[in-house]
């Protein structure tokens, strides 16, 4: 989702007009436990890929995912939070793909969502990661860090701002341009980089994002499509992308967001309009689609129950 948003001036009916249509679906405790479908395997939610082989890259693999992860605050009804679960508790729900929007101000990360601050920086996001990679040590993150809004009182880019926190616990990165095998990153994270470097390799390289659309950029192929027309056309999109993912080479990492927004009035943005449609079918979809390789799945609202099903197409 990108970061253009109206100005936080909204007009009284407009609000009135939000509020009463977009409500988010209820937050969702994670899960502590999973029992495989036809009791293939039963799993923690915590630490699922302990039962995963280690020579496996994680391209070979379904993995749940949150699209703006830190987006748990707005000021308007349905505008800009994606989420109901905290880091924390989205790692415990089985998620293993973060999407970590950072805006540089003074020389530091503070976690936004467009204009609107989310009220927690990137040491609080990394502290969330290294707490759980600790007590859950057969586990990798992946994270995609992209650059948010507009910087503000800075004097170095944001890759050397970047650098000041990998040099915190580097050997806790995975810093490679390939896709690693799960063996290789167990207990690091694994970065996805969406914004330019000029110290290479820095982790796999996505920075020619190309917007709103499907696209493929070298080992990457994903589908990104969020300011959607219909809730339906964008689950078409979803839908193309895990045939794509099931078809596709192994080597290849598919991303595919399920997340997006429909334009209201005034253009306005409404995150629940698409994700109250999608997430149902999601559900529906891996109760009938058990088995296969699906890639990376970032979604708006995840909650261990969606995230179970993704993780049980693995075994």
């Amino acid at each position: 989702m990108k970061k253009h948003f109206f100005s936080l001036s909204v007009s009284i009916f407009t609000v009135a007009f939000l509020l009463v249509g977009c409500q988010s679906e209820s937050p969702v405790q994670p899960k502590s436990s999973y029992s495989g479908k036809s009791a293939k395997v039963a799993y923690s939610l915590n630490n699922w890929m302990s039962l995963v082989s280690s020579s496996l890259t994680l391209s070979q693999l379904s993995i749940p995912g949150t699209h703006d992860s830190g987006a748990l605050y707005e000021p308007v009804s349905g505008t800009a939070k994606c989420q109901n679960l905290t880091i924390g508790n989205q790692l415990i729900a089985g998620i293993r793909f973060l999407d970590v929007r950072c805006r540089h101000i003074d020389n530091a990360f503070a976690i936004h969502h467009g204009s609107i601050y989310q009220n927690m920086n990137f040491d609080d996001v990394l502290n969330a990661c290294w707490s759980f990679l600790a007590s859950n040590p057969t586990e990798t993150i992946i994270m995609s860090v992209k650059e948010e809004y507009n910087s503000s009182n800075v004097s170095r880019t944001f890759e050397q701002t970047f650098d000041t926190y990998i040099q915190k616990n580097p050997s806790k990165w995975y810093m490679g341009s390939s896709v690693p095998a799960l063996g290789t990153v167990r207990g690091k994270i694994v970065l996805l980089r969406r914004f330019n470097a000029t110290s290479t390799p820095k982790g796999i390289d996505a920075t020619n994002w190309a917007d709103n659309t499907t696209f493929t950029s070298g080992i990457l192929n994903v589908q990104d499509y969020y300011n959607v027309s219909s809730a339906d056309q964008k689950w078409t999109s979803i839908t193309n992308q895990f045939n794509a993912a099931l078809a596709g080479s192994s080597n290849t990492l598919y991303l595919n967001y399920t997340s997006g927004y429909k334009a209201l009035i005034f253009g306005i943005p409404s995150i629940t309009t698409v994700s109250n449609s999608v997430n149902p079918k999601i559900t529906t979809y891996f109760t009938t689609n058990t088995s296969g390789r699906y890639g990376i799945i970032p979604m708006d609202f995840a909650d261990s129950g969606r995230s179970s099903l993704i993780i049980a197409t693995n075994f």
